[in-house]
């Protein structure tokens, strides 16, 4: 996320798909309405972590993915209310998003970085979970959050590692190469970011619970609220 109004997330060592909301939005999220209805189960990272609890970290990474997903959710929220009354020539068959607002998760709650009332954000949160865990699941995916940035990096490497072994090692057929392998990376980095987020990176918070949000400031120094969460059977 960004320090100022733009600033972007970083990675700590449970943050290690969360840089959050880099890439610029134009349009809607991909709905997630698409997927089978039983592909989230209200238990499964319960039943997981009662499962394999032996596993060190497993519950830490399994509530920072659901306060991903939370955390992207309160973000879609704070930026519908914002844009309550849009413009009459506004289209409103899209998702609308406040790219003043950011955000970074940790296993233990999420940082929200943006000018907003910690009252608006309560009922935000409160908001947020309920619809997610009802059934809007296309609120934890989110165009701007850095696992986008970070499958378009991979991507871009792979594919320019792959045509440098390809191609001749003559100038010419490597800048061809490279220029290639950096637009496909382009074109397919949105979507496989999407798929990232929807099965890697953040889950519907079940789990969680809203203990409290404070004003307060991360670790960097920089000012934000943290809306701080518990894990519930």
């Amino acid at each position: 996320m960004n320090t100022s109004a733009s600033f972007q997330g970083r990675l700590s060592p449970f943050e290690f798909f969360n840089f959050d909301f880099m890439i610029p939005v134009s349009e809607r999220v991909p709905s997630l309405e698409d997927q089978s209805s039983d592909f989230w189960q209200p238990t499964q990272d319960a039943d997981l972590l009662r499962q394999l609890s032996f596993i060190p970290g497993l519950k830490e990474i399994l509530m920072l993915r659901q306060v991903h997903a939370l955390e992207h959710a309160t973000v879609w929220v704070l930026s519908e209310s914002k844009n309550a009354y849009p413009a009459p020539t506004e289209s409103t068959n899209v998702q609308l998003d406040n790219e003043l607002l950011g955000g970074l998760s940790t296993e233990q709650g999420f940082y929200l970085y943006g000018e907003v009332n910690i009252s608006d954000l309560r009922r935000a949160v409160t908001l947020a979970r309920y619809r997610i865990t009802s059934g809007e699941w296309d609120l934890a995916v989110h165009p701007r959050c850095g696992t986008n940035l970070l499958v378009a990096m991979l991507l871009t490497a792979g594919l320019a590692v792959g045509v440098h072994l390809l191609l001749p090692f003559r100038p010419i057929e490597q800048l061809i190469g490279l220029g290639v392998a950096a637009t496909t990376a382009t074109e397919l980095a949105p979507d496989l970011g999407s798929m990232a987020q929807r099965y890697l990176t953040t889950a519907i918070p079940f789990n969680l619970a809203i203990e409290n949000i404070t004003r307060t400031r991360d670790v960097w120094g920089r000012e934000a609220h943290f809306v701080k969460v518990g894990w519930q059977e």
